[in-house]
């Protein structure tokens, strides 16, 4: 055999790593800003659902919605038939939308409701024009921050704004908070959180490790990284802006944190959620020997009761308008 021969036998395994590494590479970054499972749902079956969230049931008390224009985001609002003493902001995960975590706000029957889809990517997939990319929580943040104040321009302080979010709505909520904070104009009432990842470079990497070890997983940390540089370009986003750690550091967090740590959770490491509930001067954390956004399975009732019992906390009963 010629030594070119030998050469190209000896590069095949190598060409074939490099082969791999750049086909995942791009698939999971593609992912990243566009995720592959979502679809928006048709607007009947939104209104529908919606009409039956209204009408109320097993105890919960329903309400009436209502929509308004917060600049170019579009803001539903539910209000409950009695005055409330606060609200709760609705912040949905990744490849979600306001429909899929409306749901969500039968675990707060006492507060009134507003929820908004990120980037109103919804409305543009209905129109079938083109779909802002998903940017891991650096733009979707800053637009949490703007309905805060256009809540607070309606007469609602934030120290009568609650956030919830579950998954890459977690970290979008801690984002967000934490740029709250920074204005000093005084905490929120509250924040609820579940399954954080902690950065868009540590989400792709764990992406490519998938539900278990493999031996092949020694090339996850470098398909990650460029997973991640890809996705920023794709996106239009720095992705450094995605990391909690780095973006809630700084002074201790005055707003109240209730966490449900996922201890299998392989998209939001246990050890990220309790270091970023230890940033906060006070903070409840619940463990939960589960995987990713199944606490609430994995808890059943305990789970409503901990939230309720969290709200009943942060907004006593008194505090309710007349």
């Amino acid at each position: 055999m010629r030594r070119g021969a030998w050469v190209a036998l000896a590069l095949t395994p190598l060409l074939g790593v490099l082969g791999f590494g750049a086909a995942k590479t791009w698939a999971v970054a593609k992912e990243l800003v566009d995720p592959p499972f979502y679809r928006a749902q048709p607007l009947v079956r939104v209104e529908g659902t919606y009409r039956d969230l209204a009408a109320g049931q097993d105890g919960d008390p329903g309400g009436t919605w209502s929509s308004e224009a917060a600049g170019d985001l579009q803001v539903w609002r539910f209000k409950r038939p009695l005055p409330t003493p606060g609200v709760v902001l609705l912040l949905h995960g990744f490849g979600d939308d306001r429909w899929g975590t409306s749901p969500a706000l039968k675990w707060f029957p006492g507060l009134d409701a507003t929820i908004f889809t990120y980037r109103r990517r919804d409305d543009a997939m209905r129109a079938g024009g083109p779909v802002p990319p998903v940017t891991f929580g650096a733009l979707e943040s800053q637009e949490v921050v703007r309905v805060v104040h256009h809540l607070e321009a309606m007469g609602i302080p934030r120290q009568r704004v609650l956030l919830l979010g579950r998954s890459l709505g977690a970290s979008v909520g801690l984002l967000a908070l934490a740029d709250l904070e920074r204005e000093e104009r005084g905490p929120l009432a509250g924040i609820i959180w579940e399954g954080a990842p902690a950065s868009s470079r540590s989400f792709a990497e764990r992406l490519v490790r998938g539900p278990k070890d493999r031996l092949w997983h020694v090339l996850a940390p470098p398909i990650g990284a460029a997973s991640s540089a890809l996705a920023g370009r794709l996106g239009s986003y720095d992705p450094a802006r995605t990391d909690l750690l780095s973006r809630t550091a700084g002074p201790i967090l005055e707003t109240p944190s209730l966490c449900f740590v996922a201890t299998q959770d392989r998209l939001a490491p246990p050890d990220i959620q309790r270091s970023l509930a230890a940033r906060f001067r006070s903070s409840q954390k619940i463990e939960v020997a589960t995987w990713h956004l199944h606490c609430a399975e994995a808890l059943g009732s305990g789970y409503t009761q901990a939230i309720q019992a969290a709200v009943d906390r942060w907004f006593p009963a008194e505090a309710a308008p007349k």
